[in-house]
């Protein structure tokens, strides 16, 4: 069964078929009208606009150097986000940058509950881990 979760509005087994992320889909399920494949580039603006949109988020960052210099030449809108899939289970990091004064504990644990949440409603599975990574935090200009 491949870990799916099961609501009435699941697909039943037989149709949900798992795909290897070399693949470049990572789920495919066949319908009566054709067949619809979810990339991970879909799960990973799914859980970008999440942590967008969680308090204390300010930005999200880039994981090391190499992805900071690309993100600014190819101005890619989902920076910061990570999404593995091993065949069985997905994983999600998020590298973040929060606003100063705000509790770093309780903004990690709402941008994961955010993400988990986000990408489990869109994807109906089940996310294995949300591991959020906070890069630095953004001290606002006085006023």
């Amino acid at each position: 069964m491949c870990g799916l979760f099961r609501s009435p509005h699941t697909p039943s087994p037989q149709l949900f078929e798992m795909i290897r992320i070399k693949d470049k889909t990572m789920s495919k399920e066949t319908t009566t009208l054709g067949t619809i494949h979810i990339s991970p580039n879909a799960l990973t603006t799914i859980a970008y606009h999440a942590t967008l949109t969680s308090y204390g988020v300010v930005d999200l960052a880039p994981k090391n150097l190499a992805e900071g210099i690309s993100a600014t030449l190819t101005k890619e809108p989902v920076h910061g986000v990570a999404v593995h899939y091993n065949g069985e289970e997905i994983d999600i990091d998020v590298h973040i940058i929060i606003e100063y004064g705000t509790r770093i504990t309780s903004v990690a644990a709402s941008v994961a509950n955010a993400v988990r949440y986000q990408v489990e409603k869109a994807l109906g599975m089940p996310i294995h881990h949300v591991n959020v990574h906070v890069q630095g935090l953004h001290v606002s200009d006085s006023e």
